[in-house]
């Protein structure tokens, strides 16, 4: 299994990262989904949810990113098929975790972020574009 965090959102107290094992396809078709899961941990609430990953969510993910730096909010991965993320690049960074449609259950998360937050989840897109380009 080889498993790297697609992004992360932590400070000393909380985080929220996405978990994708870049070589577990699911399904079958012509679009490759990985298996990836949301995982929050914080004093108050630690939880994991789990979603499935494709090459455009990535492209999609690299937009968000872009977004981000230009200090809009974002929301990923888009659709609606399972959970999702909203950032919103505040201070503190506001990043709230939707379950699936079906539970309609959200976790909202203030974090005092380091500074170079957007270069470090560049650098985590980077390494799972690497891994599942290897893979393909």
């Amino acid at each position: 299994m080889q498993t790297f965090e697609l992004f992360r959102f932590a400070d000393a107290v909380q985080s929220i990262a996405i978990e994708m094992n870049c070589r577990a396809h699911l399904g079958s078709g012509e679009v490759r989904y990985y298996s990836a899961e949301i995982v929050l941990q914080s004093g108050f609430v630690s939880g994991r949810v789990a979603l499935a990953v494709s090459h455009e969510d990535l492209d999609e993910w690299e937009r968000c990113l872009d977004a981000l730096e230009a200090e809009e909010g974002a929301e990923w991965p888009a659709g609606g098929r399972s959970a999702w993320v909203d950032v919103v690049p505040d201070d503190p960074v506001v990043v709230t975790v939707h379950d699936s449609p079906s539970t309609q259950i959200a976790v909202r998360l203030p974090m005092d972020v380091p500074s170079d937050w957007l270069k470090e989840n560049r650098l985590r897109l980077g390494r799972v574009r690497a891994s599942v380009s290897a893979d393909s």
